[in-house]
């Protein structure tokens, strides 16, 4: 190896080293929590998502964690193909609290529907706030509200907090 290859090979390792250094955020490991949420419902596999929902959970709507999981079960029960399209996800974290603002397209197509159908038998906007604590080292959704798009809170345009 001559002395022009060496010093590349060294200047590559320099390089990949230092991209390996990069550390993961708090905002990184939340976020990896609600795309986590997101693959589960659309896998409709509830235990995936209640695996990052605390057992403390509670909304303003009223529900506590098994009303959640009820709520799961209500709409994979009906969909037979649930989709969720989240575009922005805007998390600010304070210490072992976090809140994620962001609106969530949710679409179920239903088992009588033909794979043809354009439009899905059931569509909406929402506007989610969701809280999250750290426990035992891992982010765990503790309360979340949501409302139709156009009808209550909004979510911020991306890269605003609220």
């Amino acid at each position: 190896m001559n002395r022009r290859s060496a010093v590349l090979c060294m200047l590559v390792l320099a390089v990949l080293a230092a991209a390996s250094c990069a550390r993961e955020t708090e905002e990184d490991r939340v976020k990896k929590v609600l795309t986590g949420i997101q693959l589960a419902a659309e896998e409709k596999k509830i235990s995936a998502v209640l695996e990052h929902i605390s057992k403390s959970y509670q909304d303003p709507q009223g529900n506590d964690f098994s009303g959640i999981k009820g709520i799961l079960a209500f709409y994979f029960f009906r969909h037979e193909k649930v989709s969720v399209y989240m575009p922005n996800i805007d998390i600010a974290v304070t210490g072992l609290t976090a809140k994620a603002l962001f609106q969530a397209i949710l679409t179920g197509r239903g088992a009588g529907e033909s794979a043809g159908t354009i439009l899905p038998e059931a569509l909406g906007a929402y506007n989610f706030e969701v809280i999250l604590r750290k426990e035992e080292r891992t982010w765990k959704v503790t309360s979340a509200q949501w409302q139709r798009a156009g009808e209550g809170f909004a979510a911020p345009p991306p890269g605003e907090t609220k």
